[in-house]
């Protein structure tokens, strides 16, 4: 709403959504191995299997809202292996961010460390939201208050 009936979102707030970016597209590769595991689908190349443990491993030890250079690069590789993008294919199976491919293709840019996400990025992320959030719009000649009352997420 935000985007569509005000001004959109300032350069300071799309940057208070970096984390949110970063973890949504943790969250949503964490999804993807282990519904691999669960239905049983290999990695193409068995490189990847070392890459799994990698990213692990730093998503683990780094700060919750960051994405290390050295992560990203993790996940692009195992973006790309088929048994990952098979995995992806069978997402109705198991519960996955609708968000998912559009972040993960685009590692390359979110990775970048001047990075500050679009009003694409804001609008496809996910936050939990806790209380009540009121927001005021108007729509031809009519004024709306819309109201999250959390929990959604």
């Amino acid at each position: 709403m935000k985007i569509i009936h005000e001004t959109g979102y300032s350069d300071e707030e799309r940057k208070n959504y970096r984390p949110v970016v970063f973890s949504n597209t943790i969250q949503s590769m964490v999804a993807l191995l282990r519904a691999m595991a669960t239905l049983k689908i290999d990695f193409e190349s068995p490189c990847r299997a070392e890459d799994a443990h990698k990213f692990f491993s730093i998503s683990q030890t780094c700060d919750e809202g960051e994405l290390p250079p050295d992560l990203a690069s993790v996940m692009k590789r195992l973006w790309a292996d088929r048994g990952i993008q098979e995995c992806f294919s069978r997402s109705r199976e198991f519960q996955l961010n609708d968000s998912a491919p559009y972040y993960l293709n685009s590692l390359e840019r979110i990775a970048q460390p001047n990075y500050i996400p679009t009003q694409d990025d804001v609008l496809r992320t996910r936050v939990k939201t806790t209380g009540i959030v009121e927001t005021h719009f108007t729509y031809k000649d009519l004024h709306f208050k819309m109201f999250d009352v959390g929990r959604s997420a």
